[in-house]
């Protein structure tokens, strides 16, 4: 029996009176009979990209399909919050972190996984939340996944330097080790942790919201008219972080080297940048049927990022039925092939101008219906949820993850 006591999460023990009612909120919920899983990781903000996404999804998916599971996300917020499956821990933002919290306590943060009992945990990154989800793991003697989501030593060679790539690795490498279980969401990434030597790797590609983003969502003309474009333009379009490795400046670059009648519209990742001709920045935005509207919208969906762990969105804009110009590398290269786009051979301006002439001497319309049929058939999240409980059901031992009804034994 897991006893965790309220002091194990204070900072000053019998001072913080947030805490302990946050504390016996959660305690409360521990005695849930269900069977109890809980979602832990960093990477959770309001302007997150893929992996709130995709654990929301899965918060939503289970609700409605598994309701013998119990389900929890343990993530930083502003302050100390607990609601049904929702358990919010205060952190310090990341300076220039985009709104990314930095929890500062490992041992805490065990203490709060712990505390909810769980049955299984997965831990979506290798900070804090990762290192914490691990420890509670022992404590209460249940298994934790791990779910590789991004490459830290390639973002860190990126950013600092190849110096630092590793001494990040061999941390890195080091921790996946240690989880029962690790899925990665390309080949692109379990190659990677191949390389590291890390063991029991599970490839499980992320899904898409199928009735969300759709081609039916397209507003044109009334996006046209917001732009203030003539209706011949032929819109680029890419949403998410500015971010370094998304490598917006090649998709700049490329787009004022094809000339009119090309424009290059950024969703949340021009925020910031300077002026440039042919290229249009709209506002992040919170709401995924506003993104599924512009991408909808558009002509074709272009992303540079050459190490993109999976890529998220462009699922999402295939969904949508339009045609994605990537680069032939990363997990990007894994969805993209010329059926529903064109892939660049480099990450710089003039092979992915080359990329994006060479789409539209196709039948752009007739490759994003193709995108579409193959979002809907190989990516819906009803598909990718239950490929994972699968693996959450032999890595647990619990039944509940397993549909009901179904001739499978679980080890």
């Amino acid at each position: 029996m897991i006893d965790v006591q309220e002091s194990e999460v204070q900072l000053i023990p019998g001072r913080d009176e947030k805490v302990a009612n946050t504390f016996s909120s959660v305690k409360g919920a521990s005695a849930d009979p269900r069977t109890r899983m809980v979602d832990t990781t960093m990477l959770y903000a309001p302007r997150s990209g893929g992996v709130k996404r995709y654990l929301l999804a899965k918060k939503a998916w289970l609700e409605a399909n598994r309701p013998e599971i119990a389900h929890t996300l343990v993530v930083p917020g502003a302050r100390y919050h607990s609601r049904p499956g929702l358990l919010t821990l205060q952190a310090p933002k990341l300076p220039f972190g985009d709104g990314y919290r930095w929890p500062t306590s490992i041992k805490r943060w065990s203490a709060w996984v712990a505390a909810t009992h769980p049955h299984l945990i997965e831990a979506g990154d290798p900070y804090t939340p990762g290192q914490g989800a691990l420890e509670a793991g022992q404590r209460a003697g249940c298994p934790v996944i791990g779910f590789c989501h991004s490459d830290p030593a390639a973002l860190a060679a990126l950013h600092f330097g190849e110096w630092a790539k590793k001494p990040v690795e061999k941390r890195w490498s080091k921790l996946f080790c240690q989880f029962d279980r690790v899925v990665s969401p390309s080949r692109y990434i379990a190659r990677r942790l191949e390389e590291a030597r890390v063991p029991n790797i599970v490839v499980q590609p992320l899904g898409v919201e199928v009735d969300t983003f759709r081609p039916d969502r397209a507003d044109r003309a009334g996006l046209l008219k917001q732009l203030g474009l003539r209706s011949d333009a032929r819109l680029l379009v890419f949403a998410g972080r500015p971010a370094r490795e998304k490598n917006i400046d090649v998709l700049i670059r490329a787009v004022q080297k094809l000339g009119p009648p090309y424009h290059l519209v950024l969703v949340g990742a021009g925020m910031g940048l300077p002026r440039e001709d042919r290229v249009i920045s709209l506002p992040y935005e919170t709401d995924p049927r506003a993104v599924a509207r512009i991408v909808a919208s558009c002509d074709a969906f272009v992303h540079a990022n050459d190490r993109e762990p999976f890529g998220l969105i462009v699922l999402e804009a295939m969904a949508c039925g339009r045609a994605v110009v990537g680069v032939n590398a990363g997990g990007v290269a894994e969805t993209v092939d010329r059926e529903v786009g064109e892939l660049a051979m480099a990450a710089e301006p003039t092979a992915f101008a080359a990329a994006i002439e060479a789409l539209f001497e196709r039948d752009v319309e007739a490759i994003g219906q193709a995108a579409r049929v193959r979002a809907v058939e190989r990516f819906s999240w009803g598909r990718v949820f239950e490929d994972l409980c699968m693996v959450y059901g032999e890595v647990s031992g619990q039944a509940a993850f397993v549909q009901p009804g179904e001739a499978y034994r679980v080890h």
